[in-house]
């Protein structure tokens, strides 16, 4: 390209030009052609890096203030550069001290939160923006070899690019901090993702910031990009699991089955959440074991959260002995009702009791409850108190619990010789 714009400014150059007298022709071979395309190309790659046009208006400026008119370094450069220098450090200090102390009063009589978190992250990088103003335009007004002038433009265009990305980091890390704890405060389902969500946020602006320091130095970002597109498909290839880990970690984020510190069971792994990545899902068991879960995995195995109930069910099969009468069990089953049905944290309506089976070795009653309040302490606390009630009620009635047991009746011969076997031996005449 830097070819083709060149051509036709030559051929211009040549027609006004007088016609010389004529020279021995000369052939130009494929190899040299390509040799000058591909330094044509170099030359235009990296574009010359002047220092930011405030910088260099206020350098201007300041010397038509002063009415400086020489090219050289005299007395007055060097005074001018000290004084930019010394109103950096007065106005930065005006500003740390006066400016945005003020500003944290105002903030602090505001209703909402977002400014007393925002103007405290934006002080320092305003602060090092001042004091990079004034270095920068204190070495301007000094007349430098290029070299060194060439290292000031870029010193500068990489210094102001860093602090424009450390404040839009600082002020959207007080935006995000400022979203999860309204999502906290009105208990949504999205507080548990904003670690997730600033870890998302901080990659994206850590290739952002490397882009925007690339493009100071003067390289053409659109084809670095470019050129990094042509790996594309070979990297998806190879990052592929990786590439479902963090899909794996949108679908959590979005269906949103538990939170951190919540009780889960995500496959046959059991545990407390503790931490939600891009790549992986922590579980902390209850021996204190930690499990690592990819999103992938998460995302497709059942998930089951121990800490979203919303009632206790309980189901329990109490087995009388065989000797228990029909009476008895009737009265002893409508007790039990009226037990459960006592205790003022169990749902009337879930009760359940009743003579269910004959069992191998037992009369078996079954009951079933539910217990209105989730937390797991106060339904074991109900629980054991249903239970020592029972107890004492079957003791009451003169019945007994039964458990494994087992009759054999012999009979005939078999019978005879273990009653011959278990009588005494007979004693001899004397």
């Amino acid at each position: 390209m830097a070819l083709l714009a060149w051509v036709p400014g030559l051929h211009a150059a040549e027609a006004a030009a007088p016609t010389p007298p004529a020279a021995p022709a000369t052939t130009t071979t494929d190899a040299e052609t390509q040799a000058i395309v591909q330094k044509a190309v170099a030359a235009n790659t990296v574009r010359e890096v002047h220092a930011p046009d405030f910088i260099e208006h206020l350098v201007d400026e300041t010397l038509a203030a002063f009415d400086v008119r020489a090219s050289g370094n005299t007395v007055t450069h060097f005074v001018i550069s000290a004084l930019l220098l010394f109103g950096a450090l007065v106005l930065r200090k005006i500003l740390t001290s006066f400016i945005f102390n003020q500003l944290k009063r105002l903030a602090s009589r505001t209703q909402t939160t977002l400014d007393d978190k925002l103007f405290p992250a934006l002080e320092g990088p305003m602060a090092t923006f001042v004091m990079l103003v004034g270095i920068f335009a204190a070495l301007k007004v000094l007349k430098l070899s290029p070299n060194l002038d060439r290292m000031v433009a870029y010193g500068s265009s990489v210094a102001f690019t860093l602090v424009l990305f450390w404040a839009l980091w600082r002020a959207f890390s007080a935006l995000l901090d400022h979203a999860q704890e309204i999502s906290l405060e009105r208990q949504l389902g999205v507080a548990a993702f904003m670690p997730w969500i600033k870890k998302t946020l901080a990659t994206i602006f850590v290739a952002f910031g490397v882009l925007m320091i690339i493009q100071s130095f003067g390289y053409d970002v659109k084809a670095i990009l470019a050129g990094l597109g042509l790996g594309g498909l070979a990297f998806a290839l190879a990052a592929q699991d990786t590439l479902a880990n963090v899909f794996g970690s949108v679908v959590v984020a979005i269906d949103q089955p538990f939170k951190i510190g919540e009780a889960v069971k995500i496959g046959a792994s059991e545990g407390v959440v503790e931490d939600i990545g891009l790549r992986s899902t922590k579980l902390r068991t209850p021996a204190g074991n930690l499990i690592v879960i990819p999103n992938k995995t998460v995302a497709a195995e059942a998930i089951t959260n121990n800490s979203r109930f919303i009632r206790r069910r309980v189901e329990q099969v109490l087995g009388l002995t065989y000797g228990s009468s029909a009476q008895n069990l009737e009265t002893i089953v409508a007790q039990i009702r009226a037990i459960v049905e006592g205790e003022a944290e169990v749902d009337k309506s879930s009760v359940h009791v009743y003579f269910r089976d004959y069992s191998a070795s037992s009369l078996d009653i079954w009951l079933a409850y539910n217990v209105s309040s989730p937390d797991f302490a106060l339904h074991m606390a109900v629980r054991q108190r249903i239970n020592l009630a029972i107890m004492r009620a079957v003791e009451a009635r003169g019945l007994s619990f039964a458990f494994p047991t087992q009759t054999i009746e012999l009979s005939g011969a078999i019978a005879e010789k273990l009653a011959e076997r278990s009588a005494p031996p007979r004693s001899s005449p004397s």
